[in-house]
Parts: structure tokens; sequence; C-alpha cells
């Protein structure tokens, strides 16, 4: 079993015909991945590799191919109407994989997505894979994953397949793993995500990969302590981060005490979360919970 995406999943790509949306709409398909419907605006009519046929409009896709996830490759100034179209289009899941949507498009967006009932994982994300039932959508590198029992998410699109390719060494295989996003304001958070973990039967621990910024550690930290039935092994990165100043992601800059590393490891730490020393460390101290239990 997976969450979010499995066997079922009928994946239409957004961009299927600009060069990021077709390069990794083959490394979809070849994945295993069921790819039923590109959309591009002016391209209708069109085929991508001899067989997935491409249309105008999301709402035409999804009511000709049944698509019920939407993997959106559309640059940053018209990636917030991409996502508006695949939820009016009512597609359950939305993966968007764009980097640089402007914050403010995002909150304007973010309460229009509260009122219909879809799920948004991103922006600036690797998206999401599940080896047990070979379906990847998103722009991961499926050759590293193996199927099993660990579950992984992360803010972090690199150190994801950091920890991926140390488990995979170890024999750890994975349920899913899922790239929540860097942005300041994404769609599902560390908690939803846990949520979900929570109640797969076939996920026997966790992997979360925090970094600096926003309070979306302490906010998983405070659902472990409630009620998550798993162990979990957290590793929070930027300890050596000045305030102020933007690391890398658009949402990994210290504005509060919250943001710190050093309070975000703390949290997880009084939540009963293993802590990951350092990213070296990742599939070691995995294996050592998973020695426990």
């Amino acid at each position: 079993m997976s969450i979010l995406v499995n066997e079922n999943s009928r994946v239409l790509v957004q961009g299927i015909t600009g060069r990021e949306g077709s390069f990794h709409a083959s490394s979809c398909m070849a994945y295993g991945t069921n790819v039923v419907a590109g959309v591009t605006p002016g391209r209708g009519g069109q085929l991508f590799e001899d067989r997935v046929p491409v249309f105008d409009a999301v709402a035409q896709a999804v009511r000709e191919t049944q698509a019920n996830v939407s993997l959106i490759f559309v640059p940053p100034a018209f990636a917030p109407d991409a996502i508006a179209e695949a939820a009016d289009a009512l597609v359950p899941l939305i993966v968007c994989i764009t980097e640089g949507i402007p914050v403010q498009d995002m909150v304007r967006l973010t309460p229009y997505l509260a009122g219909k009932q879809v799920r948004l994982i991103g922006p600036n994300c690797p998206g999401l894979i599940s080896p047990v039932a070979s379906c990847k959508v998103g722009i991961m590198p499926g050759s590293i994953h193996r199927p099993g029992r660990t579950g992984v998410v992360s803010r972090s699109g690199t150190l994801t397949y950091e920890a991926v390719e140390q488990l995979s060494s170890l024999g750890i295989g994975q349920s899913s793993c899922v790239g929540i996003g860097g942005d300041p304001i994404i769609g599902t958070s560390f908690v939803d995500a846990l949520r979900l973990f929570n109640d797969d039967p076939d996920t026997d621990l966790v992997v979360l990969i925090g970094e600096i910024g926003g309070s979306l550690e302490q906010d998983a930290a405070a659902y472990i302590k409630e009620g998550f039935t798993k162990p979990v092994c957290a590793l929070v990165v930027g300890a050596t981060a000045p305030p102020g100043k933007r690391m890398g992601h658009a949402g990994a800059i210290i504005t509060g005490e919250d943001a710190r590393a050093d309070a975000k490891i703390q949290a997880l730490r009084e939540a009963g979360a293993t802590i990951i020393p350092t990213p070296a460390d990742i599939g070691a101290t995995a294996q050592a919970v998973l020695a426990r239990m």
C-alpha cells in the first residue's frame, strides 16, 4: 500500500510539450506511471510519444481520460493559473513542480483552493513516488528507490534523494516518498503527510527532513507528540545559517526563534523523534531504529 498515488493513479501532465514537461513525463512513464493525458493550450490533438493525447484544457482532458492526478510543469508566471485550472476541473491531487512562483500569487490562490476538494503538493517540490506501486509523479530519480515499508517526507528535494540513496543502499525500502516543497506557502504540510503515513498499514517508520524557516517542523512535533503511532527519524538542516539570509529555498530563512534549526530539533526531540545528527547519518539512524522495533 502507499499514500497519495498508486497503480490506480491516472496522471495528466500540464506543460507536457515543454522541455521539462516532456523529459519528466517520459521518465514517469518509463518508471511505470500511467500517464493518460497532457495539456498544452494550442497543442490539442497532438500525441505525446505517439500514445498520450494532448488537450488544450484540463477539463477536457479529465472528461475524456478520467485523469485523477495533475503534474504541473508550467513557468512561474502561469503556474498559479495552471493550479487553479486543475482545481476547477476537480482533479483530486495536484502536484506542482514549478519553482519561483511569487508568494503573493500563492497567498491569493490558497483560499481559492480551500473551497475545493483537492490536495496540492508543492509548489517548488520534487513531487512524490510510491516504489511499491511503481508510480512516480515528479522529478525524482526512480532508480534509487526500492519498495519497502519506510516513508519519507521532506522539504528538500536534494536531501530526499540523499535519504533514499542511503536507505536503499542499506536494504531499507520505501513505501512512499513525498517532497512537500520549500516555498513559504505550500499546499501539503508535514502534518498532512504524517497523518497519511499514520493511516497506512504498510508504513512502519517515517524519515522526516526539515530545514530552517517557518514552523512546519514544530507543527509536526506537536502532532507526533499528540498521536503519531510510528517511530520518526528527523533531520533538520541549516544550523549554521545566519538570521535574515535566505538559504536555498525561498522559505528557508530565519525570521524568528521558531525558524531556527535548534528550536526545531528541540521540539522534535521532545516529541519523541530520533534526531539524525547530520545528512550523512540518515540511513544509519533509520537502520538503528528499525533494529530496535
